[in-house]
């Protein structure tokens, strides 16, 4: 993703979750924003089979 493209996602969701970011925050929350998109990207990558099934949960 461009920068405009981190910026405009920023943008929205800093007042949807009803947060405050101050401006000199602002590359440290894109980087961090393209590294979570980078590694979803890897996940969805991932291939699975259609019989692929999740894990149990156990509980307590």
């Amino acid at each position: 993703m461009t920068d405009a493209q981190l910026d405009a996602i920023i943008d929205a969701m800093l007042p949807a979750l009803g947060l405050h970011a101050q401006p000199a925050w602002r590359d440290a929350i894109r980087m961090n924003l393209a590294v979570t998109y980078r590694l979803g990207a890897a996940v969805m990558a991932f291939p699975l089979l259609d019989e692929a099934e999740p894990a149990p949960v156990f509980q307590a």
